[in-house]
């Protein structure tokens, strides 16, 4: 039996209560119980652990990794969700790794005036899954904030032809970099603020390769972040066309290097920052620089896995409540001096132990009356691909699940009086969450830093953008006691010192009290979901009402 703990002597009763035979009144049965801090530790431990080695998909670790969350869902007592009676859902990947002998200059001239280290100064990396790519005396342009958006009057890219050309540009959006209100979402990062939107664009414009200058502020990461993701060995879902959709070569510039390579073309990038804020910015072509490159690279097609497990529901068990969490993270880096093991304790074991946590609590407080399905997604940290699988072959339909809950590194500040709400002011679910909230004495806040673009950098945007309500919520930073400063400050430090990083490893000083909280009203918030008849939609003039208007409209 799990070991639930009751937070406080009313709903010991009320949970005494709901345990009984004698018939209750519906809206007195469900009260949520405390997730297990046991439980928490021994799960997030051990998929924090040295033996998963940093849970890169694919990898033996990764396949240990996946094969011991269905293990606990199976003992948890969820039903396989996968293929073929399965916990699995097969999810097929190329795997590629930059070569030494690759090359990468930045040209003035003729003369080469930039070499790339393939981490202190750049990194690169290609979707095109060949064994060599080349790029010859590419001309170089900067383009601004590389942005095509007819609702924003913006189109970086009018009147100008960058087939075959080089485009560099700025990470974010206008917005942040203004701080105007009234300038896209002001310091809210929209999604053309997000470096995927800008190569995937880059890509549509026929460019053969896309540069985004790093800047900490309006990336929200440091430097080491880019250098820790984008070297080493690279995933992708296999792509039909091959990455013909995409730029010959993607990559990133610091900011120094960016700043160099732009003085050679005879600007300053501080007054080329300046200017591209403006709707009228017209690219830069960099005088007499160009980028010539080849990237040699290994190619290894293979498969990594979602796992899913499930509770069938007793009244509308075609009716389904989604929850989702992503076990991989970044695997091991031998060229690291001391321990290259990317343990990814907060990121993001955290939130498969809660997802684990939260199908056995379902099960023992019985089957609601909708089903819900518990989905440990792969290859989050390299794209959000394991969801965009999901997304495109789910194992339930979208029409058919209600709505969705992902959860995605919940930091160890202990508890807090408030909840953040990514992306706050998208769905009804908010409305649900703060029902959930409002008998506690907790309230919603809004993500602290909407400029970092987080609304797109979860697995929740994979299934957002196709219309299902999503809701992606987070322990808060107004601690309970040693307040708001405290909860900030100890979010800082994890970005900065963790985040991404061969540090960010499991504990035994972390105060789980908070990821307990979490867990328990997540809890609470999906299973009187799946008690109710309700569709929660986004609210009316969200990006993705009319899609799931769409979705439903043949009900």
């Amino acid at each position: 039996m799990h070991k639930f703990a009751m937070g406080i002597a009313a709903s010991a009763l009320l949970m005494g209560l709901a345990g009984c035979k004698t018939e209750t009144p519906k809206e007195d049965v469900v009260k949520p119980p405390v997730a297990s801090a046991a439980d928490l530790q021994r799960r997030i431990e051990k998929l924090a652990s040295d033996e998963f080695e940093g849970r890169a998909p694919a990898t033996p670790g990764g396949i240990a990794a996946s094969q011991y969350i269905a293990d606990e869902m199976n003992a948890a007592g969820l039903e396989p969700m996968g293929e073929n009676g399965t916990y699995f859902q097969s999810v097929e990947l190329v795997e590629s790794k930059v070569l030494p002998s690759s090359k990468f200059q930045v040209m003035k001239d003729g003369a080469s005036i930039m070499t790339s280290d393939l981490s202190t100064n750049s990194v690169y990396w290609t979707k095109r899954p060949d064994p060599s790519v080349t790029i010859d005396d590419s001309e170089m342009i900067f383009v601004g904030y590389g942005i095509v958006a007819p609702q924003y009057g913006r189109n970086d890219y009018e009147g100008l032809d960058v087939k075959g050309k080089t485009v560099v540009m700025l990470v974010n959006d206008p917005g942040f970099a203004s701080q105007d209100p009234e300038l896209f979402k002001g310091n809210t990062m929209t999604y053309y603020g997000r470096w995927t939107y800008k190569f995937e664009e880059a890509g549509k414009q026929g460019a053969a390769a896309a540069i985004v200058i790093h800047e900490t502020a309006p990336a929200s990461y440091p430097w080491e972040v880019v250098q820790g993701g984008w070297t080493g060995p690279q995933l992708d879902l296999v792509r039909p066309d091959g990455g013909a959709s995409r730029t010959q070569m993607e990559g990133w510039f610091s900011y120094d290097t960016a700043a160099s390579v732009l003085a050679a073309g005879g600007h300053d990038l501080e007054d080329l920052k300046k200017a591209a804020i403006s709707s009228d910015f017209k690219p830069v072509t960099l005088d007499g620089v160009s980028l010539s490159a080849r990237i040699d690279q290994t190619i290894e097609t293979t498969k990594s896995r979602n796992v899913a497990g499930g509770v069938k529901g007793t009244k509308n068990p075609d009716e389904y409540v989604l929850y989702m969490a992503h076990w991989d993270h970044m695997g091991v880096n031998p060229d690291m001096i001391d321990d290259g093991i990317f343990n990814g304790a907060v990121d993001n074991a955290t939130g498969t132990a809660a997802i684990l946590e939260i199908g056995q609590a379902f099960v023992e407080q019985g089957a609601p009356e909708r089903s819900a399905i518990f989905v440990a997604v792969t290859a989050e940290e390299s794209g959000l691909l394991g969801s965009a699988y999901y997304g495109a072959d789910p194992l339930v339909p979208l029409k058919d699940t209600v709505a969705g809950i992902n959860i995605d590194a919940i930091l160890p500040v202990g508890k807090t009086k408030d909840m953040i709400v990514i992306g706050y002011g998208s769905s009804e679910l908010e409305d649900r969450l703060k029902d959930v909230l409002d008998p506690r004495g907790m309230y919603i806040v809004p993500d602290q830093k909407p400029e970092a673009g987080f609304f797109f950098r979860s697995d929740h945007i994979s299934l957002a953008k196709l219309g299902v309500p999503m809701l992606y919520a987070d322990g808060g930073v107004d601690h309970e006691t040693k307040g708001k400063d405290y909860g900030l400050a100890f979010g800082d430090e994890y970005t900065a010192e963790r985040y991404h990083k061969a540090s960010d490893e499991y504990d035994n000083s972390w105060d789980l009290s908070g990821i307990e909280q979490t867990t328990e009203i997540l809890f609470e918030l999906g299973y009187d979901l799946a008690n109710s008849e309700d569709w929660p939609n986004w609210y009316e003039k969200a990006d993705f009402r009319s899609l799931r208007d769409e979705m439903r409209s043949g009900e």
